[in-house]
Formats: C-alpha cells, structure tokens, sequence
C-alpha cells in the first residue's frame, strides 16, 4: 500500500516540477537529477496550482508574495558583500562558541578554593622551629616576617596602589579600563611597560597560577580574582599581597624587602623608600636598587608622580621625595639566617623518614622540632669557650655537645662543633670515637643487675688476661683490693676488665643496646675500657636511661609536621622500653654521683643539686669525655681532634664545660632528687651472668720498699683451677704499706699510712658476693711482727679457701684486641 502511494505521489509531483532543457542548445540533453533554480520551481509551481486548484484570488496574491520574497533572497547570494557578510556572521558565531568552549574550560578547571590565599606557601618550602616557637631555619622562597593589614603603614599601601592598581576600591578583581590603557601604553612605547592586571588578578597568578603565557591562563587568572574579591574583602586581599609578592634580591614582601634594601622594619619606611618597593614590582631583576640603582630610581619617580596624580601625597611631598637618592642600607635576607645549623641539618636528615618526599615537595611544610633555643645558646657559648680558653692549651680543636630530656627523649640541645660555615661536619651523630670510660657505668650496671654488689672487691694490681694487659691511667696500681664503687669513681681500668670477666660481654652488650647503644659492640676484653667506637647522642641518650628509673626513651628531634593548611603529617610517639630493673638503676646513680662529689668528675658538680656522671678519656687523651645527668636532663660533652690526632688535655675540662652549660641549663628548673638507694641486702639478680672462662690469666701482685717506688710479683695460672690457686708471693719487711680501703655510705678511699709494722701480701682473693651485701672493711691478713726488719723475703703462709664451683664457658671467645689501651 505505502509503495502505490509513494509511486502516485512521485508522479504528481513531477507534474508540477518538470525538467527543462540545458541552455547551451537544444539538442542538449536534459541532466538527471539536477536540482532546478527555487525561482522557475517556485514560479512555474504557482502557475500550476492556479491552474489546478482555481483558489481564491486572496490566495493566490498571499503566495504571489511569498514567491517574490524567495526571488530576492534568491538574488542576494550574487551580491558583492554577500560573502564578506556571511564570513563575519560566521567567524562571529564561532568564536563565540570557541570562547564560550574556554570560558566552559576555565570554570570547569577552577577546583582550587578561595580560601587557600590565606594558607598559601610556594612549593618546596620548609620551616623549622624550636620547642618555643623561634624559627631555626627556612627553606625555599618564604616570608620571612607576615604583616596583619593594621601593622603595615598607609604610606605603602598607597604607594602599592597608585603604582599597581588605582582603581582597586572600585573594581571587582577585573580592570576593563586598565586592561585598555595597559594595551595602549604598550604599543606606544614599543614595549611592554605596564601591566593591566590588578592587585587582585596578581594575587590569583601567585597563589594559584604560573608564568605561562597564554589567553587560557589569563582568562583563569580573571575568573579566580573575581572569586577572591566575591569571598575577600579588599583588607584581606592587600595583607595577603604585601606579604607575598616578590620584590627583588630574595625578598618575599613588604616587610622583609624592607630589611633587605633599608635594614629597617616597615614602619619605619619613608615616603621614597615607600615608593622604591612599589616600583620594583613589574620586574624584581630589573628595578631592585641592588641590581640597577639608576633604573630603580626612574621606576621610584613613576610611583612617586602617580601618588601626586592620585592625590595621595602633596605636589611639595613628591618634589622632595623625587629629589632624594635612594639611600640603601643592605642585609642578608632574615629567611637566610639560621640559628642551631648542626640540629636543623640532623631534623632535614630525619624528615623524610617521617614525610613522603612528594608531600614535602607541596611546600609551606613546618617541622615543629624539639630543641630549647635559649639552652642551645648557652651551649654554643659553653663549646665556644672550650675550644677558644681551653683547646689551645690542651691541644684539641673541636668540641660538641648535646643534651636530651631522658624523660621523654626530647633533643634539648646539638652543637656539633664550634666552625659550621667550614665544618658542617657534626660530631654529636656523624663522628663515632671511642668512649673510654664512659663506658664503664653499662659495665658494672650489668654486674649490679647480676646480683653483684656494689662493694664487692676486685683488686687494683696489673693484671694479664689471654695476653690482654689493661692498664690503669698512668699505669698507676694501689695494690690492694677495692670496691666495683671505688673502681668506678676512681676509673680504674683493671677491675673494670676483671668485671666484664666475671659478668660476661653478652649480657654487657644486650644491656648497652636496651639503654640507647646504636652502635656495633664485640665481644673483646677492651670492651670494658670503652675500645668500641660510639657517637655522642646515642651514649648521652643511653645515660639518659639512668636518669630514668632504668626506662629507655629513644632520643628524637622531630616532635611534629604540618602541612600549610595546619593538619598534622607526623606526630612523634616512641614507646619506653624498662632496660634496667629500677634497684640497679637507683645504685649505678648512687654510684656515679661518688664520681662528682669525689671521683674524677668532681668539676661538674652544681652548687644546687646533685648531679651524676663519668668522665672517659681514649688512647692517648684523644677523646676527652664527661656524660652527667640530673633527674630532668642529660648532656653529654667531647674534646678533641677530628684527624684524631693526641691531645695533651683531660677529661676534666669536659666535665668544667658541662658544668658550665648545665648552670645556664637549670635556672628556673626546680631542684629534684634521684631515686633513693634500696637495701642491699637480700637483693634479687635480674640479669643472668654469662662469666667468660679465659685460658691463661695473670696477676701482678704490687708491693711497696722505702721508695715508694711499686714492683710487681708474678702469678700465672691456667684456668679453669686458676680460682683455686695459692698465693705465690713473698712477704717483704718493709717500712711503707696501704691499709685497705674502708667502704662507708659515701664514696671515700682509705689513703696509704705509713706503719712501722710487716704486712703479709698474698694474691688478691675476691670475696663471695654474700660477704659484701653489706658496706663492711675490706679483710686482710696481718703477719707477725719481726724483731728487726730483713732485707730477705720471707716465704708467706698458705691461705686455704674453699674451691668456687667452675664458670660456664661463654658462648664466644674471641681473640685479645691488638692494641694496648690506656683509658681513665
């Protein structure tokens, strides 16, 4: 049905629309399908349908119309600007589109939230400040010093406005008219010598935009200062441009440009300096008076005659302003300054294991850091006088010096040395050095958390072990049984190796590294005198487990991070770990304070408050060490060279330099004590002793003649019956003996008394640990007096003791180390 009516559908209207001939000749023939003018269609149609239809004469005037209408439309096309007209209404109507496809784009690209201007801090930027809130360093092209609107004068906002916009009261973020003036001023001069952009469209190009070059950009750069100035009042705006606006030679706003050019804050500018900040704005490199003096004082004279222009100064104002020279005070940029360099290098160093570098490379970061600022500069005084009063005498040339709250681990201070700007190098984690004796305290708190007691005795003569010879400090020996407290006060270097026998290295090691010790430490008999090197931060953060209650905190220099929109990236949290029972933690501080109040530390004692510590000194007075504590800090100290070279110095001016920081250190912190000593008696070990079984040991038993002068007396014995062994001395008549020392509640020694009397010398035997729980005097064995002294030694008698059961073999001998060590 459809097919027959399409079919009788094509023939009527084929009877309305025939086809004509070509006119090039009648014998041409017609051309199938061509489309025939809409004129003769439309003409010849009407023709037909009158005939056809016979309508109303209304009608067919309506349709005549309508067919001349078409012939003149039809005519228009061979006009001569029918084209042109035609291509502008086209060119129009697409780049209409075409701009309204960008302004699409732009919208749709704005994420960025207003907002931001407040927060905003240019990329890779980084801030780090003290526990305090004083900034230590600045990194990347930050302000300085942030101004509020109320604190920057009249006199260079208007000096600002009249140079960059002085229509800014009255536009919405868009300047039409300076868009135009801008264009131009520009092709008049050839170049480009103004802008047309407004505070307000700079303010979005440094917040949110780059320095491309682009109609996209600029339409973007429009948009978003129509956005602030909808969400900002004008107040707002200008605070945040004057603080961020780049002014030349590393100034980032009014206020820090202002102490670069003037050495000056802002409140001090004058109407010209006013105006040369102004004037540098179009282009830093160009107008900054330090570059180009005679072009920043042109720039200078534009702004100034535009404030006459404006109305903003007087004409009499301008001519004197305009007559000045620009008068420069130059300073370093104060974002350039650092205070504290070793600490903020050891916190950049720190930084990234706590924050994605991706994250840090946003910028406006701040490290919020744990250092005290006024203790770090009594410190760097303290190492300044060590080195510049002290170091010259005694032969050393840098000095470092830390301090660290052993209560929560915080880092309160770091001089790394005393030279940064030609020596970065920082000795408190970078230099690992042997710490001598202060190592020692890891030795005999080990021993006490064994079960030892602090007055059990080792005797104080030479003593070969596995041909290891420790020597005490100028190889000097009583001769006569003392105390692991006495040993420790007085640092002698033989009962601290005669210790680590009987405690074992292992247990010494494990409990060195639950108390801070980082570093490697081996199982050698040197380990005792302190042969394994350290640095300084982990040795003074493991005394801080003294300190503690036996409680290790790990030391750290990093409290907080935050990103520029204040939200916190890292907080610091460590978890203590008990390293020491609190009983051997209260006695090994009982201990240490014998070593102030009347061992070799006696120079860090404070007038105030009690202090404990030890001194070290390595091979050769090479390193020279106190580490000291009071319940509320640790420090630490070292002297010495950094080639490692002799010094001729002692362990007591590290002590002097202690003291001398801590007096600055605890003004105002209130006095506390240690924990209080517990009973000795029936105390429980907590550590188990792994005692090292050597395979030859020997004692060089000292004895004394008229001069004074010592002599030693052999013994060998080959383990494992060396603890069954006899005294294999001789007595000797003679005029000069020692008493033993007598162990009281406070650390004293029993100086040597001249006695007209015979003493008989036998090889030290230790007492078990059970007969010296309590402060009891030393036994000895007396000989019976001689009618007339003899020159002959007389054969001593045999004492007879009870075999001690057999040590356990350790788990690992090793070899003695290859060098001799002499340490205090």
């Amino acid at each position: 049905m459809f097919n027959q009516f399409g079919s009788k559908f094509r023939q009527k209207i084929s009877q309305f629309f025939p086809q004509k001939p070509d006119k090039e000749g009648e014998n041409s023939q017609p051309v199938k399908n061509t489309p025939q003018p809409i004129t003769y269609l439309a003409s010849d149609y009407c023709k037909k349908f009158k005939q056809k239809l016979q309508l109303p004469p209304s009608v067919i005037a309506f349709s005549q119309t309508a067919v001349n209408s078409l012939k003149r439309a039809s005519l228009v096309r061979h006009h001569p600007k029918f084209w042109l007209l035609f291509g502008i209404t086209m060119g129009t109507s697409s780049s209409a589109i075409a701009l309204g496809y960008t302004i699409y784009q732009v919208e749709s690209s704005i994420t960025e939230s207003v907002e931001e201007v407040f927060t905003y801090a240019r990329p890779e930027t980084l801030s780090i400040k003290s526990a305090d809130g004083e900034i230590l360093e600045e990194v990347g092209p930050v302000t300085h010093e942030k101004l509020k609107i109320w604190q920057i004068p009249d006199t260079i906002i208007e000096a600002f406005i009249a140079s960059e916009d002085h229509r800014f009261e009255s536009h919405q973020g868009v300047d039409p008219q300076g868009i135009f003036r801008a264009m131009f001023s520009n092709l008049k001069a050839g170049e480009v010598v103004e802008g047309g952009s407004t505070i307000t469209q700079q303010l979005a190009r440094i917040v949110f935009l780059n320095q491309e070059r682009s109609i996209t950009r600029k339409l973007k750069e429009m948009r978003l200062a129509q956005k602030i100035e909808a969400n900002l009042s004008k107040n707002q705006i200008l605070e945040q441009y004057l603080n961020l606006v780049y002014l030349g030679s590393g100034a980032y706003g009014v206020a820090d440009a202002a102490w670069v050019y003037f050495g000056k804050t802002a409140d001090k500018l004058t109407i010209p300096e006013a105006a040369t900040l102004a004037g540098i704005v179009p282009a830093p490199s160009l107008y900054s008076p330090l570059e180009n003096l005679n072009a920043a004082t042109e720039r200078r004279n534009i702004v100034l005659q535009r404030m006459i222009d404006q109305k903003l100064i007087t004409p009499e104002e301008g001519k004197t302003a305009i007559a000045s020279s620009i008068a420069l005070k130059p300073q370093k940029p104060k974002r350039l300054e650092r205070k504290a360099p070793y600490f903020t290098d050891y916190v950049q160093a720190e930084l990234p294991k706590y924050v994605p570098p991706e994250i840090l490379k946003q910028g406006g970061i701040t490290v919020e850091t744990t250092l005290n600022s006024q203790w770090q500069v009594a410190a760097e005084k303290a190492i300044e006088t060590a080195v510049t009063r002290y170091g010259r005498w005694q032969g050393f040339k840098q000095a470092a010096l830390t301090a660290v709250d052993p209560r929560n681990g915080q880092i309160k201070v770091m001089v790394g040395g005393n030279d940064y700007e030609n020596y970065q190098y920082n000795r408190v984690t970078q230099a690992k050095r042997q710490p001598g004796s202060t190592f020692k305290p890891f030795v005999y708190a080990t021993a006490i958390a064994a079960g030892f007691s602090p007055y059990r005795s080792f005797n104080d003569s030479p003593y070969v072990i596995d041909g290891y010879r420790p020597e005490n400090y100028g190889d000097k020996y009583s001769g006569v049984p003392v105390s692991i407290r006495q040993a420790l006060a007085s640092s002698l270097n033989v009962v601290a190796v005669q210790v680590l026998v009987k405690v074992g290295w292992n247990p010494i090691i494990k409990v060195a590294q639950a108390m801070g010790i980082q570093s490697e430490l081996k199982p050698t008999y040197s380990l005792a005198l302190g042969a394994w090197e350290v640095n300084l931060l982990e040795l003074t953060n493991a005394y801080g487990t003294f300190a503690n209650n036996g409680i290790h905190q790990p030391a750290y220099g990093i409290s907080r991070v935050r990103d520029r929109q204040g939200n916190v990236l890292y907080q610091a949290k460590f978890s203590p770990k008990e390293a020491l029972d609190p009983d051997s933690t209260a006695i090994m501080t009982w201990m240490m304070r014998g070593v102030v109040t009347s061992g070799t530390g006696t120079p860090a004692q404070l007038s105030d408050r009690p202090v404990a510590g030890k001194t070290g000194t390595s091979d050769q007075a090479r390193d020279l060490w106190f580490v000291g504590y009071i319940p509320q800090l640790t420090a630490g100290v070292w002297l010495g060279n950094d080639n490692n070279k002799p010094t001729w110095g002692a362990s007591s001016t590290a002590a002097m330099i202690w003291r001398e920081f801590m007096v600055e250190a605890v003004k105002g912190t209130p006095v506390e004590s240690f924990s209080p000593v517990p009973s000795l008696n029936g105390r429980k070990a907590t550590i188990k002793a792994e005692p090292i079984k050597p395979k030859r040991i020997r004692y060089e038993v000292v004895t004394r003649y008229d001069s004074s002068e010592p002599t030693r007396a052999s013994q060998s014995q080959e383990e494992p019956r060396y603890e069954e062994r006899r005294s294999s001395t001789r007595r000797r008549r003679r005029r000069d003996t020692y008493s033993p020392p007598t162990e009281e509640t406070t650390t004293t020694t029993t100086a040597p008394t001249r006695q007209t009397r015979r003493r008989r010398e036998t090889a030290p035997v230790e007492p078990p640990p059970s007969a010296a729980i309590a402060p009891q005097p030393e036994p000895q064995t007396q000989a019976q007096p001689q009618p007339q002294p003899v020159a002959a030694p007389l054969p001593a008698p045999v004492l007879q003791k009870k075999p001690e059961p057999a040590a356990p073999a350790a788990e690992f001998v090793p070899p003695a180390p290859p060098v001799e060590r002499k340490g205090e």
